[in-house]
């Protein structure tokens, strides 16, 4: 059973939070559905048309079931896509897909080392989560080729709550601040998040 409040302010300490993924990753892409959360298509039709160029490696974090690398694997079919979150579960479910060339199990506030750097980084739906935006953004750079974009999404209420419009500020010595997108609808038929809760999409390319 998905708990609404555990949603709306967000699941707790890492534990926590890597057990209810894990409890609820084999209904996790029928739920969405059933709530018509649409982002994942929102930011592919984004990516379209802000990025022209074809990534060649692209690292998808906090990738869950798979959901949004589903939507890159269709423009991107030639692109390596590699994948991390924090649910084993959920990863079991991805690998099934056959979307991504490797799957790690990480919290994407921990740096890891891969082989080559990426083109495009993404993370969608889980900026909720984030405790600490500077290691955040940090990893980011680190991951990305010069010139590389940072595509995510994040809530319009801890936005504000946050002060992210700041937070983005100081980025601009590695970051350029590439798209901010409107509000726009984040899960139109959950109960508690309906017109409520919206969310934009950001995209930011590395200096």
């Amino acid at each position: 059973m998905v708990k609404s409040k555990s949603l709306v302010n967000g699941i707790g300490n890492l534990k926590t939070t890597i057990k209810y993924y894990d409890d609820w990753s084999n209904s996790y892409d029928i739920t969405l559905k059933k709530w018509k959360y649409t982002v994942p298509k929102k930011s592919i039709n984004l990516i379209k048309k802000k990025i022209i160029y074809k990534p060649k490696n692209i690292l998808d974090l906090a990738c869950g079931t798979g959901l949004f690398g589903e939507e890159l694997k269709k423009i991107y079919n030639t692109s390596e896509i590699y994948g991390s979150d924090i649910s084993h579960k959920s990863l079991n479910i991805a690998r099934k897909k056959n979307i991504y060339k490797n799957l790690t199990k990480i919290n994407f506030e921990t740096k890891k080392k891969y082989p080559i750097k990426f083109d495009l980084v993404t993370m969608i739906g889980a900026m909720t989560y984030c405790r600490n935006f500077e290691k955040v953004f940090s990893n980011i750079k680190y991951y990305l080729l010069k010139k590389g974009y940072f595509i995510f999404s994040h809530r319009t209420d801890l936005w504000e709550k946050q002060g992210f419009s700041k937070i983005l500020e100081k980025l601009e010595d590695d970051f350029k601040i590439f798209h901010v997108s409107k509000p726009c609808n984040y899960l139109p038929l959950h109960k508690d998040f309906k017109n409520k809760i919206k969310i934009r999409l950001i995209i930011l390319q590395k200096l």
